[in-house]
């Protein structure tokens, strides 16, 4: 609460006020003494009204202010009372915000943990590679390398396509050279060859021609060098007499192969009109599951007579099947008589405990009638 300034009390500068009236009115010139009592007299009364007014007017001032001073004070209270609630939910929010946002961190900072855990398994996967793919470009850069990188895939193909029978790796033909494979084949068509070999250096050529005169140039070494392999697999791998009349020629690239039937028709044409079928891993496997049809049929031809000998097996068994199921059909036959005859006794005998049972006696004694003979049957001759 707000102090007052120190001055005088207020009855004492109005006892100050009328003092000074009463020297005033003393030290004026006597006129009329008794219109001088009578004002003073008024003067005296008017002081005393306005003095006793003053002093409710204070009074009730004092009040006013003690009232607006414990106003003041409860309004104080109060404010310190919100102001101490709202602290305290400050408090509490920020607590519950701070541990949300700790566990959001150390939810945040784990799944960085993880993910940079399958950053660095995905970076050793990313070396583990470029060092295969370091290893395959030697090995494509290499001629004979490359050359057992293609027999290897295809061995593999022919392996999951045909019978372990039915084909020879690195097999050596009559005028001595070697095949990469060899499909045993019946006649027709006979044994079929397949080379793996494949000029890369004139693809790679091609492939890393910029200009116009560049891949001008790489195209015709290309084409030179895939004809020229043509012929060699038409020279070497179709014999007369030995293999068929046909040579396969293995392209262990699937771009190889679109590129050579999409840009050199031509060179394919070649190689159809010198009987060899240039082949990808796709048709390969395809070319071989047509083949392995052929081998079944084949075998199937093979396999004729012992098939008939064992149908004819089979006929002379469901003949025989047939005379015992007949015999056995007499057989029960002759059971059903056999049963009909027995229910007919066991009525009779039924009857006849029934006319005991009655003491119904008949004076002359029925003839019993005889049994038929039962027909011979013959056994089956068992066989």
């Amino acid at each position: 609460m707000t102090a007052l300034p120190e001055t005088l009390p207020l009855p004492l500068v109005l006892a100050g006020a009328a003092v000074l009236l009463l020297l005033v009115l003393l030290l004026r010139p006597r006129r009329d003494g008794g219109a001088e009592a009578r004002a003073l007299a008024e003067a005296m009364a008017g002081l005393d009204i306005a003095i006793r007014r003053l002093d409710e007017g204070q009074s009730q001032l004092a009040g006013g202010l003690r009232a607006v001073s414990e106003a003041q004070a409860a309004a104080q209270a109060r404010m310190a009372e919100g102001m101490e609630r709202r602290l305290e939910e400050v408090q509490k929010g920020m607590s519950v915000t701070l541990h949300g946002t700790a566990t959001r961190t150390a939810r945040s900072l784990g799944e960085l943990q993880q993910r940079l855990e399958a950053i660095d398994r995905a970076q050793a996967k990313i070396e583990k590679l470029s060092g295969d793919v370091l290893g395959l470009q030697d090995i494509l850069s290499n001629k004979q390398a490359r050359g057992a990188f293609g027999e290897i895939q295809l061995a593999d193909i022919v392996s999951n396509a045909l019978p372990p029978d039915a084909f020879s790796l690195q097999a050596t033909l009559s005028n001595g050279r070697r095949a990469d494979c060899l499909l045993h084949l019946p006649n027709p068509p006979g044994t079929i060859a397949i080379d793996a070999k494949f000029p890369l250096e004139a693809w790679e050529g091609l492939r890393a021609a910029q200009t116009e005169r560049e891949r001008e140039q790489a195209a015709r070494d290309f084409r030179l060098a895939v004809r020229h392999h043509l012929r060699a697999i038409s020279e070497r791998y179709i014999i007369e007499g030995e293999t068929a009349d046909s040579a396969l020629m293995f392209l262990p690239s699937e771009a190889v192969y679109a590129e050579l039937h999409a840009t050199f028709p031509e060179v394919v044409r070649e190689g159809f009109e010198l009987r060899v079928w240039i082949v990808s891993p796709t048709t390969c496997m395809a070319t071989l599951n047509t083949l392995r049809a052929i081998l079944k049929d084949a075998r199937m031809r093979e396999q004729a007579g012992a098939i008939r000998r064992e149908l004819g097996l089979l006929h002379k068994d469901m003949e025989r099947l047939v005379d015992r199921v007949g015999n056995l059909d007499r057989h029960f036959d002759q059971a059903a008589r056999d049963v009909e005859e027995i229910k007919i006794s066991a009525t009779k005998a039924g009857n006849r405990a029934l006319k005991l049972e009655a003491f119904d006696f008949d004076t002359a004694a029925p003839d019993l009638p005889r049994p038929a003979p039962r027909p011979a049957t013959a056994m089956p001759q068992r066989r």
